[in-house]
């Protein structure tokens, strides 16, 4: 009899912007986090979904490519609106330990992280989240992986994130009204999206 195959858990979609892209030295500006079952079902509510801007300190500098394209972002961090890390990093472990029933003592049973180029944000969730780390599995769902997999294999353009139809089409909850590269929430929506898309054209789920 063929061992029964477990299941991953819950997909914790989250996406990350920071100071630059030195991953060693980088902080965090803005971070946004979706729970979503393997169906790519909302775990919560929408009004559920964490967006939060990240306290730059006084002096704090960051790159002059985030200053120049990502000045309205940099200008929040710098204003009472701001949490500091370590409030994001509780409201995050609150959202898992509410809507993916974290924690687990099993990794086997933790939920996946998920995103686009998801490493990047790994790197720095590990650093500088240790709560939110503490309670995901080891694996990653990477979106990139798959969208490589669709030019090499298809040969056809890749999903169009600024296509706000083509968003809400294979996310319906997604609620997107615009398309807004560079902003964390937008991201893990047009993720998700992005992978609904590739599981009908690509894999035939």
């Amino acid at each position: 009899m063929a061992e029964e195959v477990k299941k991953t858990s819950a997909y914790i979609w989250f996406d990350a912007e920071f100071t630059s892209l030195d991953l060693e030295n980088a902080r965090l500006l803005q971070v946004a986090v979706i729970i979503t079952d393997t169906n790519l079902n909302r775990l919560h509510p929408e009004s559920a979904d964490l967006n939060l801007c990240i306290k730059l300190e006084e002096g704090e500098q960051v790159s002059e490519w985030v200053e120049e394209n990502l000045s309205a972002l940099v200008a929040q961090c710098r204003s009472g609106d701001a949490v500091t890390v370590e409030e994001a990093d509780e409201k995050i472990a609150a959202m898992l330990d509410e809507y993916a029933g974290t924690p687990f003592d099993s990794i086997s049973d933790r939920p996946v992280l998920a995103g686009n180029s998801v490493h990047n944000d790994w790197a720095l969730m590990r650093r500088l989240l240790p709560m939110f780390g503490s309670r995901l599995h080891y694996r990653l769902l990477d979106v990139s992986t798959i969208k490589i997999q669709w030019m090499d294999l298809k040969g056809e353009a890749v999903f169009d994130k600024d296509s706000v139809e083509a968003l809400n089409t294979y996310f319906p909850a997604a609620g997107i009204d615009a398309a807004n590269a560079h902003d964390a929430l937008f991201d893990i929506k047009a993720s998700i999206a992005e992978l609904g898309f590739y599981r009908k054209n690509l894999m035939r789920i």
